[in-house]
């Protein structure tokens, strides 16, 4: 039987185009896209404000266009699912442009995800919803990829990652640390109007989190003393309702005796009804923000009027 001898031959590709063809063709291209054949990210997590900073970027696009391609990717039904670019979308729309340009990338649900995430969490202003919804939904995607946790270890630990759950991953990719994380993630726990209450300032980090692991029909109970009360639990006063509520004791009356607890270091607080400064701010910019521009505004005001009593 006559040995068969196997040669390496070129392909067609190989002799009929040039090397510089070929890394072309392997390069990502930046498409026209019709915003009507583009879906937003289900489930997206980050808000698109209609506030000073969308009518910014939507007079940068009308004067010079989109300057920074959206990465979008193909669904099953032909249709394109945007992951990285809500905002430049909607400025596209307010233009009056009919496409975006567009950077089409193979990504599963669970890779799309990660990126959607990655690419949001570079916004300056971020809520803590926000970032609640959007670690939960990078966590899941981590999680998926990995396969299921440890026995000994109820976080997932990744492969190839020296023994590291996903949370420490996680944390050496994002702005916050590991623990910054696992509260962000709590915060996915609360009902949406107590939820609301932390995006607005009103309800800090630390009594949140007690919070979330209250049943939803309590959360609900301290959400109505709050309105009632005109007033938010301390940290102190949120671990005793969990307290309670593990015990099987927290009911309305328990809730509105702890709120009408005296807080310790409790100072006089000073209050501006919100329809008296609400024309100075868009609608959806964070409480903290507006205390810090007040005051801001307060000293430039002393410092005029400290310059003009020198004259």
């Amino acid at each position: 039987m006559a040995n068969v001898i196997k040669l390496n031959l070129p392909s067609a590709d190989d002799l009929f185009t040039t090397q510089e063809e070929r890394d072309d063709a392997g390069r990502e291209k930046v498409m026209e896209i019709p915003l009507s054949e583009i879906d937003d990210f289900p489930d997206h997590p980050f808000h698109v404000r209609m506030d000073a900073e969308m009518q910014t970027m939507t007079d940068s696009v009308k004067a010079v266009g989109i300057t920074t391609p959206a990465i979008v990717r193909v669904k099953e039904d032909g249709r394109y699912e945007l992951v990285s670019g809500h905002r430049r979308k909607t400025a596209c729309g307010l233009a009056g442009l009919e496409t975006l340009p567009c950077i089409i990338r193979e990504l599963s649900r669970d890779e799309a995800i990660i990126a959607m995430v990655d690419s949001n969490l570079q916004r300056e202003i971020i809520l803590p919803s926000e970032k609640a919804k959007s670690y939960k939904m990078r966590l899941d995607a981590m999680k998926r990829q990995a396969g299921r946790p440890s026995k000994e270890n109820s976080a997932t630990v990744l492969q190839n990652y020296s023994g590291k759950t996903s949370r420490e991953i996680l944390a050496e990719k994002s702005p916050d640390s590991h623990e910054q994380i696992r509260k962000y993630i709590r915060l996915t726990e609360l009902i949406p109007d107590v939820l609301d209450l932390v995006d607005e300032g009103k309800i800090a980090m630390r009594p949140a989190v007690e919070l979330s692991y209250l049943p939803k029909e309590e959360q609900q109970t301290v959400l109505e003393a709050i309105e009632t009360e005109d007033c938010t639990p301390s940290h102190v006063q949120a671990v005793k309702m969990r307290k309670f509520s593990g015990e099987g004791r927290l009911n309305e009356d328990v809730v509105f005796s702890i709120l009408q607890e005296e807080k310790p270091n409790q100072v006089e607080q000073f209050k501006i009804p919100k329809e008296r400064i609400s024309r100075f701010f868009s609608p959806d910019t964070p409480a903290q923000k507006i205390e810090d521009t007040i005051i801001k505004a307060l000293e430039l005001w002393r410092q005029r009027e400290r310059n003009r009593d020198a004259r």
